[in-house]
């Protein structure tokens, strides 16, 4: 009795928290079809009186949005490719290898979780002036790398450590060289760890704000979030436009994020139980 009446309780609260979590994403569909009357004058869930697709079309040509959204792609892309695989080199070397700094490098990956961003902002701004790279894509894709590399190294650990060295060996017996036998089979065993990560560093490389309104001041080389500052004038500021850009923005985070949902938490207990 008690599992038939539980069951059901349990699916009830679980489809309340979703229509939660959905609710913010609903407001703002709702807001990016509004002008700026119906923002201020209608409640907050409330239909607009005439959808407003304008919104999204003055969002992507008028604001040069389809330019920041490329932008955002290909640096969020590049940087999570190299974050990952330079993750998964440490990983590999730290945890299947025997050397003497080991426990040292660990140690150093683990100070950098430690590091706020914002302590890093002045350093990093006067060494990127110092070797040409003010204003240049790459100095936001070295600090993404940089700054995700810890978190990502500390998912991929447990995943590595719990691989059987039976297959690395019986690879070795084969003939296998190192570089191949990391590409062909110790990347594959750990694709779960791999897909979680690149979720998180996706979501916190596409959303950063801090390290491309710093670092670039060329119009036609910011990416989304800092090209939403375009709607917002000094004297008057469209809100449509606003919420057609975050639209724009949320949705391809979504997509990838539903694509690769169902590895997201077997990644995040590899390693959990040995044995």
């Amino acid at each position: 009795m008690k599992v038939r009446v539980g069951i059901p309780a349990l699916y009830i609260v679980l489809s309340g928290l979703a229509l939660v979590q959905l609710l913010p994403l609903i407001w703002l569909l709702f807001f990016s079809l509004k002008s700026n009357q119906e923002v201020f004058n209608l409640p907050p869930f409330s239909l607009p009186t005439h959808p407003h697709w304008e919104n999204y079309a003055k969002a992507w040509t008028d604001a040069n949005i389809g330019r920041y959204f490329l932008n955002s792609v290909w640096i969020t892309a590049v940087s999570v490719m190299f974050t990952v695989l330079l993750a998964s080199f440490s990983a590999y070397a730290i945890t299947r290898m025997k050397w003497r700094l080991n426990s040292l490098v660990l140690g150093l990956f683990m100070v950098g979780m430690m590091i706020p961003v914002h302590s890093t902002l002045i350093p990093l701004f006067n060494l990127f002036s110092n070797i040409g790279l003010k204003d240049h894509p790459l100095s936001v894709v070295l600090s993404y790398i940089a700054f995700n590399l810890p978190i990502t190294l500390m998912i991929l650990l447990g995943a590595y450590q719990v691989l059987p060295r039976e297959v690395e060996e019986a690879a070795v017996m084969d003939g296998c060289t190192v570089p191949r036998m990391f590409f062909q089979i110790i990347l594959p065993m750990t694709s779960s760890a791999i897909s979680t990560t690149m979720i998180i560093n996706m979501i916190y490389n596409w959303n950063e704000f801090i390290f491309v309104n710093t670092f670039i001041s060329s119009d036609n080389l910011k990416t989304l979030t800092v090209g939403v500052q375009n709607f917002v004038g000094q004297y008057t500021t469209d809100w449509g436009a606003i919420g057609a850009t975050l639209m724009i923005s949320i949705l391809p985070i979504l997509l990838i994020f539903f694509i690769l949902s169902n590895r997201i938490m077997e990644g995040m207990t590899a390693g959990a139980v040995k044995g």
